[in-house]
């Protein structure tokens, strides 16, 4: 969606279930309720690049997923970038940052969670030959689709023993066209599924993976996305605000949040597959409130197609005042966390 970029520009200037892997094969229809109610900790997808740990950026702690684990969500997605977790293409992962994304694994699984592990990098990443000052997309000649492969590789051997994990293959691709990201997408999780990890894998459109914008991105082409382990999920994501950005806190209505997943679910029953909605958010005034009920209520009566949420977005780092925070305010629960935590509790 257009409006992540502002996110993005917001997140860089900021303070700146247990038990085997769910299978959900393509075509697997007519489940009757929805498996996943989470929530993004953002956090450690902030500041400069490389940036300084707890400094520039920051991982969940343990008091951010208790909170929402006693409000009855089941997961967390969990964004991180690239360049730390990699610094160097065809290279081992740093051991510092897998180490804390790694803690993050050990504490949301303790409490019963699902992790979502989202690189939250928009299908492009920056390299240190240039100080990292460009962003180049997958697929350019400095980051090749089999430089993409090989992250995606060294990260499911990372965590492929981890039964609570979902690999997110990447956040929000952006300024790449469809026909060119289905062969990275499919060059992605052929390598997850070299490793040997069998775990479910949450799949993107282009142009932000906008429910709203599905078809007239020519997501449809998605179809032919191949999972050797046919397990496997598209996400999508879907503001609220006038152009589907996620950067004002004014809903266009009190239904807008359904209508605009409409297209893309018919879309998805009809051709047999399941979603997640990976982000959205509602600010606490009354049509916001409304409308983030209402798309909540659809998702739980379109089971057959949703598997699951996660709503944008916690962390300690977020001011007080941003407009989608679902953190305690001064120790009480906000409007729009109350929602979601009623329907997290119907899971």
């Amino acid at each position: 969606m257009a409006g992540s970029l502002s996110r993005r520009t917001i997140l860089q200037g900021a303070a700146a279930l247990t038990g085997s892997a769910v299978g959900l094969p393509r075509h697997a229809i007519g489940a009757g309720q929805l498996q996943f109610a989470g929530v993004n900790i953002a956090g450690a997808e902030f500041g400069k690049i490389p940036g300084t740990y707890t400094k520039d950026y920051i991982y969940p702690s343990e008091d951010n997923i208790a909170y929402f684990a006693h409000l009855g969500f089941n997961l967390i997605r969990v964004p991180f970038l690239w360049e730390r977790m990699q610094p160097k293409l065809f290279a081992p992962l740093d051991q510092n940052e897998h180490a804390r994304l790694a803690a993050v694994v050990r504490a949301a699984s303790a409490k019963g969670m699902r992790i979502v592990l989202d690189t939250h990098n928009y299908a492009k990443r920056r390299i240190a030959n240039d100080d990292w000052a460009t962003e180049y997309l997958i697929g350019s000649t400095q980051i090749t689709v089999g430089a993409f492969a090989d992250y995606c590789g060294r990260l499911a051997q990372a965590f492929k023993d981890e039964a609570s994990v979902i690999f997110g293959l990447m956040n929000e691709p952006a300024q790449i066209e469809a026909e060119a990201w289905l062969p990275i997408a499919n060059a992605g999780v052929a390598r997850i599924r070299a490793e040997h990890a069998p775990q479910l894998v949450f799949v993107p459109g282009v142009a932000y993976t906008g429910a709203h914008s599905w078809l007239s991105a020519h997501n449809d082409l998605m179809g032919k996305f191949v999972d050797p382990a046919k397990n496997f999920v598209f996400e999508v994501h879907q503001y609220l605000d006038q152009d589907s950005s996620g950067t004002s806190p004014v809903s266009v209505s009190n239904r807008i949040g359904s209508e605009r997943i409409a297209a893309f679910q018919s879309w998805a029953r009809a051709n047999g597959f399941r979603a997640f909605l990976g982000e959205f958010g509602a600010s606490s005034d009354s049509v916001s409130l409304e409308a983030l009920r209402d798309l909540c209520e659809t998702m739980s009566a379109n089971p057959d197609v949703w598997i699951g949420w996660s709503a944008w977005a916690a962390g300690s780092w977020w001011a007080n005042d941003y407009m989608f925070k679902l953190d305690a305010a001064n120790g009480a629960i906000r409007p729009q966390t109350k929602i979601l935590s009623e329907f997290a509790r119907r899971i």
